[in-house]
């Protein structure tokens, strides 16, 4: 029981948990930027959903009432393409917004962390030489 109990408390697992439920609420912001955004730009030029878009691959195709298809082999490209759209997005902005200033951030970090670690190492030099200089007299 203990050693689950450290499993559970590690980084790890808190920052996995804490990024899923991010990511779940943060797929709802881009589903509905792709609907209120991108479907009606795309529906400017034809359909307002991506997901109308589908070609019939072989025979006629038709659909019940209740969009289920009755006949034919029916690709739905649209549904494809919207959730590529969706991909696209929520990769560029997770880029964009997270990992982007997080790299920069670390950089920075470690730009002062080096910059310490030189101070830390002339002092231990001048300590090294003030000591052999006194070993000298």
């Amino acid at each position: 029981m203990k050693g689950f109990k450290e499993f559970l408390l590690r980084g790890n697992v808190v920052e996995l948990a804490v990024a899923v439920v991010i990511g779940a609420a943060f797929t709802n912001i881009i589903n509905a930027f792709v609907k209120g955004v991108i479907n009606p730009i795309v529906g400017a030029f034809g359909a307002k959903d991506l997901g109308a878009y589908s070609s019939c691959l072989k025979g006629p195709c038709e659909l019940s009432a209740t969009g289920e298809v009755t006949s034919g082999v029916l690709i739905l490209w649209g549904s494809v393409l919207s959730a590529l759209l969706q991909f696209v997005i929520t990769a560029a902005v997770v880029y964009f917004c997270l990992i982007l200033p997080m790299t920069r951030l670390a950089a920075r970090r470690r730009g002062i962390t080096e910059v310490q670690a030189e101070a830390e190492q002339v002092l231990l030099l001048t300590e090294i030489r003030d000591a052999l200089v006194t070993r000298q007299r």
